[in-house]
């Protein structure tokens, strides 16, 4: 009997493949715990259809993360650090600090497990920092330090 899952079910498959089982598994198994659909013509043109809506909306939430790319890459963050004699620097910047100086300078909201900086920024000047906003679209943003 072939079956439609409606959720990830561990050794069999993920959620809205079509797998072939035992007639007894099916019927006393997964479809009362609603974990599989019988592949009928029905349930099938029903999988097509919330998999044509899936595939629309993982496109805009593309498109919307590389339009936000493209404003992230023009924009550069000024952040102040702390310094002392001879340009040595208290302190650094996380990425805390830089999220924060986003949202008060330009009013846009990353989340911080979004910026891919390898270690904290301890030295005045120019960083590029990157920013990873979907899985196949990253974008650099230009983090100015300054002394205070």
């Amino acid at each position: 009997m072939e079956v439609i899952l409606i959720q990830d079910v561990k050794s069999l498959g993920k959620k809205g493949d079509i797998v072939k089982v035992s007639d007894g598994y099916a019927k006393n198994f997964l479809i009362p715990k609603k974990l599989g659909v019988i592949a009928n013509k029905q349930n099938l043109n029903d999988l097509k259809l919330q998999k044509a809506a899936e595939a629309k909306r993982q496109k805009e939430i593309l498109d919307e993360a590389k339009a936000l790319a493209e404003s992230i890459e023009k924009l550069t963050i000024k952040v102040a650090l702390k310094t002392g004699e001879g340009g040595r620097t208290f302190g650094s910047i996380s990425t805390k600090e830089i999220t924060t100086a986003i949202k008060e300078q330009f009013d846009i909201e990353i989340d911080k497990k979004k910026l891919q900086l390898s270690e904290a920024i301890k030295t005045i000047g120019f960083h590029s920092v990157p920013v990873k906003l979907h899985p196949q679209v990253t974008a650099n943003i230009k983090v100015q330090v300054e002394a205070l």
